[in-house]
């Protein structure tokens, strides 16, 4: 067919994963023209990442699907070990915790990638965006102006299409980076191969993490995937062998390795195999091209930290295109994607890589525990060029500009979350600091009652904090002319937007909160 030059989006995303979906998901409900492609045919359809974290589940409450999540997944059930059949007893491997006034969800949420990329699909649609499925980018040039793509379809047919921006979210063999000649740098964390399934048995109970570790041929797990009538299995091989995909071959395994046999493997729904492996891309950019997700970092399954920071590079991304794109913010605001990124991945993947080695080497039947690291709550950008303090003398362990923005409750039973929730700034004003007026379509102001006393503990008694659409601290000051200073500073302020107080709820955002956890006041 005749090729055209039509552009066809202000986004091109390749890859219909959880980064993909995630991004596609932020740039809808900001009006950006989007288009995502996909190879595949249909979603993935394994369980592979199944821990969301508590940072990604307040990803997934601005984005709308935190209520979905919860209906679709549970907790993560305890450990149990066992040993010549014998059941031992109840172990945590992940921290637990209850919600809090400033952090909502408290511990992680056992969702399975299939299920989680089901959510963020329905939340696509919904925003009128679609996934071009049997679509594959097999092809790219970039200009001054933007990309154009090659799409070739399963069919055989071939688009050309253009878009001001590329990013790729097509996973650890990308097909754009490799194309774009970014190299990979990394290592092997575990040269032994893994198998994972997702099987339907039984023989075991579904309240429990299974543990089978003292088999010559290397430890098998079982974990009952919250929401479904499966089990997810990792076995890892040490006896040289290579894993057999199969039904046969995964009956076998499980028989060889437990006390369970074949009979009680129903049916194996989906299975792969792997080497555990931590490597980072040595650039998220290039030109007009974005690098995220898997096709960025790769990640030991250990600590259930790549799907959790591959969403989040979504998120980080999402709020940037847009102001470039509408005319809020210059394209050099896209450059700090990865001054922002790129160490928040290396230190994740220390995180993971570290775990996994420590398994390794950890007697048999003592797995090591996850500390509150993995829950990816500390995480923020400290230091870099968007986390603007002004502030002096501050006391220890004070939120700075970089850091998280806590939740709080406020005294008309709403929450700062509610204030946040949707793709604007948000401006919070304490005490007797100036609230200035704002353009109210980007930047919602509030002033924080002072009978909000967690909110005040949490910030200050007295301040400006600009919380960017990804809900980290932008600016902290207690003068509003830096405001406008600020490089992410969405426009100049105008009297469209009048201040108002938090307890008048918020402007262009859900007030609801979500139905579960209930985090404590």
């Amino acid at each position: 067919m005749e090729l055209n030059n039509v552009k066809h989006a202000d986004v091109l995303i390749a890859g219909a994963g959880p980064t993909g979906l995630a991004l596609a998901c932020d740039l809808a409900r900001r009006g950006i023209r989007a288009r995502i492609v996909e190879r595949a045919a249909a979603l993935f359809p394994g369980s592979r990442g199944k821990g969301l974290q508590p940072r990604t589940l307040e990803v997934l409450d601005d984005l709308g699907v935190i209520d979905a999540a919860y209906a679709a997944g549970g907790p993560l059930p305890p450990m149990v070990t066992w040993t010549d059949g014998q059941r031992g007893d109840e172990w945590d491997m992940i921290p637990r915790g209850e919600p809090t006034p400033t952090a909502p969800y408290g511990e992680a949420l056992m969702l399975p990638q299939w299920r989680t990329q089901e959510i963020l699909y329905t939340r696509l649609r919904e925003l009128g965006g679609e996934v071009h499925f049997s679509t594959a980018l097999t092809g790219f040039t970039q200009d001054a102006d933007g990309v154009t793509a090659t799409l070739t379809r399963a069919d055989g047919s071939v688009e050309n299409t253009r878009a001001a921006y590329l990013v790729a979210a097509d996973g650890g063999r990308s097909t754009v980076r490799k194309a774009l000649g970014i190299g990979m740098t990394g290592e092997t964390v575990d040269p032994e191969p893994m198998l994972v399934a997702d099987v339907r048995a039984d023989g075991i109970d579904r309240l429990n993490w299974h543990v089978w570790p003292h088999s010559p041929a290397g430890m098998l797990t079982m974990c009952p995937l919250a929401g479904t009538d499966t089990f997810q299995i990792y076995a890892r091989y040490t006896d040289g062998s290579a894993p057999d995909l199969s039904p046969e071959g995964i009956r076998a395994v499980v028989a060889e390795r437990t006390h369970l046999t074949v009979r009680n493997i129903h049916e194996v729904v989906w299975a792969s195999d792997f080497r555990a492996r931590a490597a980072m891309a040595d650039r998220f950019r290039s030109g007009r091209v974005f690098l995220a997700g898997d096709a960025a970092h790769i990640h030991s399954p250990a600590g259930a930290q790549g799907l959790n920071t591959s969403v989040q590079d979504a998120y980080n991304l999402g709020w940037k295109l847009g102001l470039v794109l509408q005319g809020l913010a210059g394209p050099e605001l896209l450059d700090t994607y990865e001054e922002e990124r790129i160490p928040i991945a290396a230190g994740v993947l220390g995180i993971s890589t570290n775990l996994h080695r420590a398994m390794l080497s950890a007697p048999r039947d003592a797995m090591p525990r996850r500390d509150a690291g993995t829950q990816q709550l500390g995480l923020g950008y400290r230091g870099d060029s968007l986390a603007v303090e002004r502030r002096s003398a501050l006391p220890e362990g004070a939120l700075r500009a970089g850091d998280r923005a806590p939740d709080a409750p406020l005294p008309d039973g709403s929450r700062l979350f509610d204030l946040f929730r949707g793709p604007h700034f948000t401006l919070l004003a304490f005490g007797s600091a100036e609230l200035p007026p704002v353009d109210g379509e980007t930047i919602h102001a509030h002033r924080v009652p002072a009978d909000a006393p967690v909110a005040h503990e949490a910030y200050a008694e007295h301040g400006l904090f600009l919380v960017r659409p990804d809900g980290y601290v932008a600016l902290a000051t207690h003068d509003p002319s830096d405001l406008a200073a600020h490089p992410a500073w969405p426009g100049t302020p105008s009297s469209r937007g009048a201040s108002r107080s938090a307890s008048q709820g918020t402007q262009g955002s859900a007030s609801r909160q979500p139905a579960r956890p209930k985090a404590q006041a």
